[in-house]
């Protein structure tokens, strides 16, 4: 069989971690996806990997870090070298978020997270946002994501959690440019903004947008073709 025509699949949850559903970074309505996510996790993919965010007490994304204002911006440069304009990157300031070992880092109790394969923690490094489940921006920091994938021949990607337009978002788009067919799951997704341009973004760069139940029937086809 070729590659084309094989499907061994992938579940990614995102982040679905107290602070980004009840906490101080909480996702509207983010509450009403447990659900519907662990209706995914219930499905018999080859992986199930959950990510956390995962931030040290003084990231570079919390305002407290830099003692500004809540959501306002900076620029960030890589680490550990000269302030390069062509590698620049605007940087939101958030709220103290999903602290290691923190209360707010776990994932929330509803969640069948028990049920996981694996989980990556994300946003390890002091001065290093990572929005994506596999890697920051300029590739300083991997996950394990991406030997865990490798390692089980996966070769779709399903995507569900938090948030739409961030990590949801840049993880799907990482996915495609490291050649996985990637799906994420419209109704086991919700956004910071209620905008809606993430979705666009993401169909234009190849990601698929799908409903859970469009999964679950496909899950069921590939089960019954052995």
């Amino acid at each position: 069989m070729s590659k084309l025509h094989e499907f061994t699949p992938a579940l990614i949850v995102v982040d679905m971690q107290y602070d980004f559903v009840y906490g101080s970074l909480a996702v509207p309505d983010a509450p009403s996806i447990i659900g519907i996510v662990n209706s995914m996790i219930d499905l018999p993919f080859a992986a199930k990997i959950g990510t956390k965010d995962y931030h040290p007490p003084d990231h570079i994304s919390f305002a407290s870090t830099h003692a500004k204002p809540l959501f306002s911006k900076i620029t960030i440069y890589p680490p550990g070298g000269k302030k390069d304009k062509s590698r620049a990157l605007g940087q939101i300031l958030w709220p103290d978020h999903c602290v290691a070992s923190s209360p707010g880092s776990e994932f929330v109790k509803d969640l069948r997270s028990q049920e996981l394969d694996a989980v990556v923690h994300k946003g390890t490094h002091r001065d290093v946002e990572s929005y994506s489940a596999f890697h920051d921006p300029w590739r300083i920091t991997m996950t394990e994501l991406p030997k865990l994938l490798a390692g089980r021949g996966i070769t779709d990607v399903y995507i569900c959690g938090l948030a739409g337009d961030y990590c949801v978002k840049y993880s799907a788009l990482d996915a495609v440019k490291l050649g996985y067919r990637t799906w994420v799951v419209r109704d086991a997704v919700r956004s910071v903004s209620d905008a809606g341009v993430e979705w666009g973004e993401m169909e234009a760069n190849g990601v698929r947008v799908i409903k859970c139940d469009d999964v679950r029937r496909r899950m069921e086809r590939q089960t019954k073709l052995g």
